[in-house]
């Protein structure tokens, strides 16, 4: 019998979640599951568990842990991952599970005035990137992903491939940030010029890609549209790359800029998109229309915008003010 600590239930597990097309930041959060959820059982092997144990744990995290639903939720779907689709094992109803509560928190949101407070505390960089995820609705780890061709000046879109669920989307271009992100594309050309004549100037590419088109990784169209300062060394082949930059460089910026603004809220690079969100219903754009920029799956998603906008005196008047 293979050991549940060996590398073949890891490799396993990861080609399966590969083969689906989920994305790295699931794959990895969904491999710590299983890790904890075999660690929680003493290292038994999952052929030996069933529908009790898994039960067990995840109850576990509601009663003994107190993680949010969220949370209890994605360490559930990593398991019957793991059963369902690694072990091939149908794993049947769970009667006694204990449900997480399920929060009724508010996404925190900018006023107008708060965002330009956060702007005029960002640099560089660090602001252009700011500016398109609250201008455009983008998640952190969208942004970072552009790549030149993603960005459409004629059409003033913005094209979010791979976006949250493996969907694509299109959102708009904010006439504002034609300007900046035309000099930032001409710096990152001038990097990767630079990189080019130094032998290197390839980046990574989706799926295949690299494999069907060789050359591809080292075209000016694939490139990032914000690289990193400094190229990364593979240390078995030495050869050098560039990625984008990595998102807690973006998410201490924003920290940090949020405390110099001196805003009193629980912020931070997500709550640009969540501001974007609120202000377009503010504006009275359809829930529907913001529902596709955002690229959320079920409008009921989006809903929760609404209830931003409606909470304490934003949508009733006091009886205060009518004596």
């Amino acid at each position: 019998m293979e050991d549940a600590r060996g590398p073949r239930l890891a490799e396993r597990f990861h080609s399966a979640m590969r083969a689906r097309h989920y994305s790295e930041r699931t794959e990895k959060a969904y491999w710590q599951w299983v890790t904890r959820y075999l660690r929680y059982h003493g290292m038994r092997h999952p052929d030996e568990m069933g529908e009790d144990e898994i039960n067990a744990f995840v109850t576990h995290l509601a009663v003994d842990l107190d993680v949010s639903a969220s949370t209890q939720t994605q360490a559930l779907s990593a398991v019957l991952f793991l059963y369902r689709r690694v072990l091939d094992r149908d794993v049947g109803e769970m009667p006694g599970l204990v449900r997480a509560r399920g929060s009724d928190h508010l996404p925190v949101v900018f006023t107008r005035g708060e965002v330009q407070a956060v702007f005029a505390e960002l640099q560089g960089q660090f602001r252009l990137m700011a500016q398109v995820m609250y201008g455009a609705g983008l998640r952190l780890n969208e942004c970072l992903r552009l790549r030149v061709q993603d960005v459409d000046f004629e059409r003033n879109e913005i094209l979010v491939r791979d976006g949250k669920g493996a969907k694509d989307r299109v959102t708009m271009l904010p006439e504002a940030l034609r300007g900046p992100l035309k000099d930032q594309l001409r710096q990152a050309k001038v990097v990767h010029e630079s990189d080019l004549s130094a032998g290197w100037g390839r980046v990574v590419l989706p799926d295949a890609l690299s494999r069907k088109y060789p050359n591809a990784p080292a075209e000016w169209r694939w490139q990032w549209v914000f690289p990193q300062e400094r190229r990364w060394t593979n240390p078995r082949t030495g050869a050098q790359g560039r990625h984008h930059v990595h998102a807690t460089l973006v998410q201490r910026a924003m920290k940090d800029a949020i405390r110099r603004a001196g805003i009193p809220k629980n912020a931070g690079a997500h709550t640009l998109r969540h501001s974007f969100a609120t202000q377009l219903l503010e504006s009275g754009y359809d829930i529907r229309t913001i529902q596709e920029l955002l690229g959320h799956k079920d409008v009921r998603t989006t809903m929760v915008y609404t209830h931003v906008l409606n909470r304490g005196g934003r949508g009733v008047r006091s009886p205060l003010d009518g004596i």
